[in-house]
């Protein structure tokens, strides 16, 4: 087109119109990181086609960033839900650093909580005396693995420990002598015993020197057919981008002289935004293992993100060998044992992350919905949606499968307005609903809108609620649900379990249900099970709705009930009634 043509039309942009300018940030201060001269590098070729060994350090690296560190009742329930998850190895601790720790290391070996196939690793630095008390904490064990580091970056050398490459080589080997002699004198033939060593800082750490190092130690330990040693090179501060990090890797698995006797293990940390990347490289370029911890809890920015790593591989066909089915469970028990709260927007298990907002996304999702249901039938009869390949626009992977509903995915329109509902509720009621039992009760809401047209007021929306969720104090039974609570008692062993008795009206006749539980809840739902009533809940939530004495609880618990997912709510002055009273919402709903 010649400029003639462009008269009396708009301007065309060049690319010289944006121009970046100096940002005037002291870029001098900093300086970039070193390449690897490994031309002939081999990792781009390669594919993940099985899942790595995984380490979780929840109990060690996670818990030692947490602003509240865990009790151990805490402590314990993460061992318990990682163990339930599938994890191999698993950092319990740094029994040295105090008796907390040590104590907890100490409770799950004596009463036998650590399955006969799960090997646990326990932190040291590179004293003898905490050496010595940190293999003590592991006698008895049936397999344990002692993790000794000490930090050789030039940095580190020079402003920490002020020592030549020498000493700090010294130091490694020192130490891993120490463990080989103290495990030798306290651990018996019934501990299968490993060891684990990490040259901490080595993303800063010369490579030459990081190899000197690992194989002074490997001189040491010795290690050998039958007798492994674990490499873990950790990026302690994240400082380069994750193919440097692989070619690092990659460098080094190639010139360690017992290549075949060594498990490498990835550790990075989140600095720069890449860890997930960083470790799925490094597997590439020929690490073993990944440490990490659940949703990446960790210093600073985190440790890598094993939930993500997991959820990655299964979302390419590669089975995580890690159990993410009940991913709510997870995320739920990770929130309460770091008491930190997971965004909504975290990778796969975020509350919105199977949620389309925009009506062409949701446009487009329903329609693969209805696309994968159309390409099941042309294939057979009895071939469902979970015979064929996965294939629905803006879902990575079936929401079903880590056990999320679809009515969030493919209702997202009925979510208009629910902001407005929710604030009535709040204001008005002192009810804080849960964000999906938001978007349920919008629906609800909308249904009225669109039969009856004109505006819903705050006293209708009252009145739906209190229709759709809450009994009236005159029902008999026949008009809201077929049970009513009139009474119950709980009752807790000194191993935990609970077992609750419960006066009932169920179906109009008087009942006594009894059933044990890990809870209150749990015990509800196992006596409901003795009148046909399967339930499973998959969120809870209460909070008070006024101070004082007086105050009453509200709660929420989000249930399946013979595979319908409903939200019930329960208003009482006693928590655990209310809980009670919220269950049974849920299941009234669903026999309405």
């Amino acid at each position: 087109m010649s400029q003639s043509q462009w008269i009396g039309k708009p301007t065309p942009i060049t690319n010289t119109t944006h121009t970046q300018q100096p940002s005037g940030m002291p870029i001098h201060k900093y300086r970039p990181y070193d390449a690897v001269d490994i031309p002939d590098r081999t990792w781009p070729e390669q594919r993940i086609t099985k899942a790595p060994r995984w380490l979780s350090t929840d109990l060690r690296d996670g818990n030692q960033a947490l602003i509240d560190p865990m009790s151990p009742s805490r402590k314990r329930e993460m061992f318990d839900l990682l163990v339930r998850m599938g994890y191999k190895e698993i950092e319990v601790g740094f029994p040295s650093s105090g008796e907390t720790d040590f104590a907890f290391v100490r409770s799950i070996i004596e009463e036998g909580a650590i399955p006969d196939d799960v090997t646990i690793s326990v932190l040291t630095q590179a004293r003898e005396d905490l050496i010595e008390r940190t293999v003590e904490s592991i006698v008895g064990a049936k397999r344990a693995t002692v993790h000794l580091y000490n930090a050789t970056a030039p940095t580190f050398r020079r402003v920490v420990f002020r020592g030549s490459k020498d000493d700090i080589k010294q130091i490694a080997v020192d130490g891993t002598r120490l463990v080989t002699e103290y495990a030798e004198k306290l651990l018996g033939d019934e501990t299968v015993f490993g060891y684990q060593y990490s040259p901490e800082i080595f993303t800063d750490t010369e490579l030459d020197f990081a190899l000197e190092v690992c194989e002074a130690v490997c001189d040491v330990w010795q290690p050998g057919p039958g007798r492994e040693i674990i490499l873990n090179l950790p990026a302690t501060v994240e400082r380069s981008t994750p193919s440097t990090h692989a070619d690092r890797f990659e460098w080094m698995s190639r010139r360690l002289t017992r290549r075949e006797y060594v498990c490498l293990s990835v550790h990075p940390h989140n600095d720069r935004g890449t860890a997930v990347a960083a470790a799925e490289l490094a597997i590439m370029a020929g690490a073993d293992r990944i440490e990490g911890c659940l949703f990446g809890q960790g210093e600073r920015t985190g440790n890598v993100d094993l939930v993500t790593l997991g959820m990655n591989l299964f979302s390419q066909g590669v089975d995580p060998q890690i159990d993410f089915s009940q991913i709510d469970e997870i995320r739920r028990t990770s929130e309460y044992c770091n008491q930190m709260e997971i965004h909504p927007r975290h990778p796969y298990a975020g509350d919105l992350v199977y949620t389309a907002f925009s009506g062409s996304h949701q446009d487009a999702i329903k329609k693969g919905f209805d696309a994968m249901e159309a390409d099941a039938a042309a294939k057979g009869p009895g071939v469902t949606v979970d015979d064929i390949e996965w294939a629905v626009p803006y879902l990575p992977i079936d929401p079903k499968d880590v056990g999320r509903s679809y009515e969030a995915v493919i209702r997202v329109n009925s979510q208009s307005g629910k902001g407005g509902i929710a604030y009535v509720l709040k204001n008005d009621h002192k009810l804080d609903l849960p964000r999906r039992m938001q978007i349920e009760f919008s629906r609800t809401i909308q249904a009225k809108t669109d039969a009856e047209g004109g505006e819903v007021t705050p006293g209708d929306i009252w009145s739906v609620f209190q229709d759709e969720y809450l009994p009236h104090p005159d029902d008999d039974g026949a008009r809201w649900g077929r049970i009513q609570l009139r009474s119950g008692q709980t009752t807790s062993d000194t191993d935990g379990t609970d077992t609750l008795t419960v006066e009932a009206v169920v179906d109009g006749a008087d009942t006594v249900l009894s059933g044990t539980g890990n809870g209150p809840i749990s015990a509800f739902i196992d006596a409901l099970n003795t009148i046909g009533v399967d339930a499973r809940v998959l969120d809870y939530q209460e909070h008070t709705m006024s101070e004082g004495a007086s105050a009453q609880a509200a709660s929420y618990i989000e249930c399946a009930i013979d595979g319908k997912v409903l939200w019930g709510i329960g208003i009482d002055a006693n928590t655990t009634r209310a809980s009670l009273k919220a269950v049974i919402s849920a299941v009234n709903r669903a026999a309405r």
